[in-house]
């Protein structure tokens, strides 16, 4: 009798084990998807951005520095993709402030402000915007559950044991998840 409770209770400490290590393998997936999500959504908005300089060119070619810099910005967060949450979130920061200044830069020009092309890829970026602020909710969200379960007994024993490690959020400045406003 005394064996089969040792038994019984060693497969509970067994399936708690198991249950506990799962659910972190679970969530650990659960956050590489979901950066690689902001990843597809990063690398959007970075195809995006020579042709929308491309479009302005035309119109304010004597306003360099303000283009220099966007290509400046991409290249530096395209640079930036594999060093991880908080410097990637930083170059996307700056890319954001030189995107607002090329949008800034088109109310001076009211042709351009009218350009099919322009509209359409502000559309598109706008829209991947947004796509990339909710990415970046549920890598945040994912991470949150991760960090709470690695933190939270038994199944920081089990994280201890196997080495889970906390991870980093992706974070905007403040004001940089507004989309730049153009008023046409």
């Amino acid at each position: 009798m005394a064996a089969i409770i040792v038994i019984v209770i060693v497969v509970l400490i067994a399936l708690v084990f198991v249950a506990g290590y799962n659910g972190l393998v679970r969530l650990r997936n659960r956050i590489d998807s979901a950066w690689s999500q902001i990843g597809v959504q990063l690398e959007r908005r970075h195809d995006l951005i020579p042709n929308l300089i491309e479009t302005v060119k035309g119109y304010a070619a004597h306003e360099k520095s303000t283009l220099e810099g966007v290509v400046e910005a991409r290249n530096a967060a395209i640079q930036a993709k594999n060093s991880g949450p908080e410097q990637q979130a930083q170059a996307e920061n700056v890319l954001t402030g030189a995107l607002k200044s090329l949008f800034a830069l088109a109310e001076a020009y009211p042709d351009l402000k009218a350009n099919q092309s322009f509209l359409s890829l502000q559309e598109e970026l706008t829209a991947t915007e947004d796509r990339i602020a909710y990415a970046r909710q549920f890598y945040n969200d994912s991470v949150m559950k991760y960090d709470n379960k690695i933190q939270s007994i038994p199944s920081n024993i089990i994280a201890g044991m196997f080495g889970f490690k906390s991870r980093e959020y992706f974070q905007a400045e403040q004001g940089a998840t507004e989309v730049p406003k153009v008023q046409f």
